[in-house]
């Protein structure tokens, strides 16, 4: 089951569970749409992965099954989606 963590990685702006605006990566790293596009290119940093649009949980799930609190935020690591350097998938997330 998904995650859906609540914030960019990037930028730390809010990602709530219904948001359009969330894009992840195969492992679920989670960045807005914004650094996706302009920081990131669509690929994610942390692996190299694809960036696609996170899916959105119905409302009644989320009752049962929440999205998670935890905060993901690497401001550090935006830019490496543009080196030649990437982590390997063990240090994703």
């Amino acid at each position: 089951m998904l995650q859906l963590r609540p914030n960019c990685e990037c930028c730390n702006r809010d990602l709530p569970p219904e948001s359009q605006d969330a894009l992840i990566c195969s492992f679920e790293c989670t960045f807005c749409r914004s650094c996706a596009q302009a920081k990131l290119k669509g690929r994610c940093p942390n692996c190299g992965g694809e960036l696609v649009a996170r899916p959105r949980r119905p409302a009644a799930k989320l009752q049962k099954f929440p999205a998670s609190s935890e905060r993901v935020y690497k401001p550090n690591g935006c830019g490496a989606a543009s080196s030649s350097k990437r982590k390997s998938p063990s240090s994703v997330g």
